[in-house]
């Protein structure tokens, strides 16, 4: 009757507590504090889903570890007058079964989830509306707009200021037109680097080299400004590889790629601009050809 007692007297605190701190979520911590909105992509849903359900179910388990811890704490604890070692058991086959399974089907089940997630978001869609090819370079970024024959040239973030500051006009920016089938070409022009775009919870890896392109599939679905980097520590400026990223209508689209052709940047900036491209033992040319 005492160990019921206080079982009771443990769990109406914890279970009180659980439940105040649930009804105090803000919608931030009800997305598991991603840096993102619901229905941003097509994608990003389904990122949040297997996140915060992650959580929940870790929750879960690591509130019923610390339960039976708290509880075996207080009901076997030593008691005025007690002394010698109580009863030691070898070994418990229901409890040694029970905590190997259980684990085991935490992790299948992780498993299990985010590859069926994994595999939905690397699936490619069919007819994409645009293609987009991008190249990673020490320190900033290239994109080819490949369904309209127009490309950008960027240049590393710029530091202002006193403080250096980021000068944020100065970025290369990247357009989308919403609710379109975007289709992106993932290249790097001379190390690894990782194209992460943050409010999409995505990012691909680039790899140098022929035969390395990397593919991207997603429908951009809110219009606004979004943050993009390098994910992938390569040299001496990575922190200030950085882009923009506007989702914007159709009509500012084609605007956007109007002034570039207007600008003269037609056509598409190529492996032939790679760093490795002229290096003796390349394919390229060298000095003493």
């Amino acid at each position: 009757m005492r160990s019921n007692r206080r079982l009771r007297l443990t769990a109406i605190p914890l279970a009180i507590i659980t439940t105040v701190a649930l009804a105090g979520c803000t919608t931030q911590q009800t997305l598991g504090w991603l840096p993102t909105e619901p229905g941003t992509t097509n994608q990003v849903d389904r990122v949040i889903g297997l996140w915060v359900t992650s959580w929940i179910v870790l929750l879960a388990v690591g509130a019923i570890t610390w339960g039976l811890i708290i509880w075996a704490a207080i009901v076997y604890r030593r008691r005025k007058g007690q002394t010698g070692l109580p009863a030691q058991l070898r070994y418990n086959m229901p409890i040694e079964i029970f905590y190997t399974v259980v684990p085991l089907i935490l992790v299948l089940g992780f498993f299990a989830f985010t590859a069926r997630d994994q595999a939905e978001i690397e699936a490619p869609l069919a007819d994409p509306d645009v293609t987009i090819e991008v190249y990673g370079k020490r320190w900033a970024w290239d994109f080819n707009y490949i369904t309209d024959d127009v490309f950008y040239q960027g240049i590393q973030a710029q530091e202002t200021g006193p403080n250096n500051e980021i000068d944020v006009d100065s970025l290369p920016t990247l357009y989308l037109p919403v609710n379109k089938k975007v289709e992106i070409l993932i290249e790097s022009r001379d190390v690894l680097h990782s194209f992460w775009i943050i409010d999409f919870l995505y990012k691909k890896d680039m790899f140098p080299g022929e035969n390395e392109t990397n593919y991207w599939y997603f429908i951009p679905q809110k219009e606004g400004t979004y943050t993009g980097k390098c994910a992938e520590l390569c040299g001496e400026y990575h922190s200030l590889m950085l882009f923009n990223v506007e989702v914007v209508s159709q009509e500012e689209y084609d605007a956007q790629m109007d002034a570039l052709r207007a600008q003269g940047n037609v056509g598409r900036l190529g492996a032939e601009f790679n760093t490795n491209a002229n290096l003796p033992g390349t394919t390229g040319t060298t000095e003493e050809e």
